[in-house]
């Protein structure tokens, strides 16, 4: 009886023995295929380290040189990149039919207005205008700017769509075809982009639509670079809405601290890009206005707190001011130095005077270009600190915001 136990007992632990080798063995195969699959998922130091690198840098040179060069003092930006649909809207206030020769005429008239070059430094083009000749036969709206030292510009961002589940915001489309369509805009002339995107303040913003406009002007300032292009960076703070001055700066300050982050992650190079911000100011529908002092000591709190100093331009927007308030809140800007160029880039507050003057008659083309100048230096003398209200019209204060406005 005695030995059957001893047996027995013998036999349990052999069983033991065996059962815990093989799960031993398990493990051991478990623990190689896993170390296996991680090896072959794992980068190497060298892959990682060269997955950090996203601009080629083979334009690095370049693209500073263009950002300075539109940054020069006394000088900002022409925005004439309004879509056809929207510059139909334009012809059509002053009576004239949305016609691809209607666009032309006006548009040879801005980029062929005398000593424009001495106050502009950059026309931002529609892609119809960037390979569009000009009424005398091969020569380009391209060739016009040139010869006045202007940098051609172009508007690459493909529009504004819905975003889904949001609070009835906006995403902007582009990004897909963006770097062949950049290298042919570069063949073309153009040597700077402009992308715009927006952020509404009575829709939140929410979380979601802030950093989707974020992460699409970051990833297009990375695929404009690489290309040759200086990205001008838009995240626009629409005027619609009630709200104060304080919750505008609140929302300015949270939008560009997400686009800076994004532009690092993305390997954007800051001394190649020029930022076309909102000024800080109340809502169009807010009962207490902001006077030009408050606007400028806003808006450069807000530029100060998330804009590094190596960013050569801040080409402000107008946004739908008049053309009086937008140049001096620009002179207010300019009355103590900044680490960065604090300058324009302007579409409706550079032409509504023009557009008025035309009327789509060639008769009153140069006076409509004396027009263009006239807006032109107001705003060359506001870079500089040196603007004076004196002999302005009372057509130059009317107000051009419009509710929902698009274009």
């Amino acid at each position: 009886s005695s030995d059957k136990s001893v047996k027995l007992h013998r036999l349990i632990n052999l069983y033991k023995f065996f059962k815990i080798t093989k799960m031993a063995q398990q493990m051991t195969m478990f623990s190689k295929a896993a170390t296996a699959n991680f090896t072959a998922v794992r980068p190497s130091k060298a892959q990682r380290n060269s997955a950090v690198v996203v601009r080629a840098g083979a334009y690095d040179e370049e693209l500073v040189q263009t950002a300075n060069k539109i940054a020069s003092a006394g000088k900002g930006i022409l925005a004439m990149d309004e879509s056809n649909a929207t510059c139909g809207k334009r012809l059509e206030s002053i009576g004239l039919e949305n016609t691809e020769l209607n666009r032309q005429r006006y548009r040879e008239l801005l980029v062929t207005t005398p000593g424009l070059g001495e106050y502009i430094s950059g026309a931002i083009l529609f892609e119809e205008t960037l390979y569009q000749e000009t009424r005398t036969p091969g020569k380009t709206m391209v060739d016009c700017l040139n010869e006045q030292g202007i940098v051609p510009g172009i508007k690459v961002d493909k529009g504004l769509h819905p975003l889904a589940n949001s609070n009835g915001e906006s995403w902007c489309s582009g990004l897909d075809g963006l770097a062949q369509r950049c290298a042919d805009y570069y063949k073309a002339g153009a040597r700077f982009a402009k992308w715009r995107s927006v952020v509404s303040i009575p829709a939140g913003p929410s979380t979601i639509a802030v950093r989707d406009c974020a992460y699409g002007l970051a990833r297009y300032a990375a695929i404009a670079q690489n290309a040759g292009l200086v990205p001008i960076v838009e995240p626009e703070i629409l005027l619609d809405g009630d709200h104060d001055i304080d919750r505008t700066l609140e929302v300015a300050e949270m939008t560009w601290a997400e686009t800076f982050k994004y532009m690092a992650d993305n390997g954007v190079m800051f001394e190649g890009i020029l930022l076309k911000p909102s000024m800080v100011t109340p809502g169009a529908e807010c009962s207490r206005r902001a006077g030009a002092e408050e606007v400028a000591e806003y808006t450069l709190k807000m530029l100060n707190r998330r804009v590094p100093p190596a960013v050569p331009g801040i080409m402000f927007l107008s946004g739908g001011q008049s053309e009086l308030e937008a140049t001096m809140n620009l002179n207010a800007m300019n009355q103590s130095p900044n680490p960065w160029h604090v300058s324009f880039s302007y579409a409706r507050a550079l032409q509504n005077s023009v557009l008025k003057t035309w009327k789509g008659e060639d008769a009153n083309a140069a006076a409509a270009q004396e027009a263009l100048i006239k807006r032109a230096q107001a705003n060359s003398a506001a870079q500089l600190g040196k603007y004076t209200a004196d002999g302005e019209s009372a057509e130059a204060a009317k107000g051009m915001f419009e509710k929902g406005y698009t274009y």
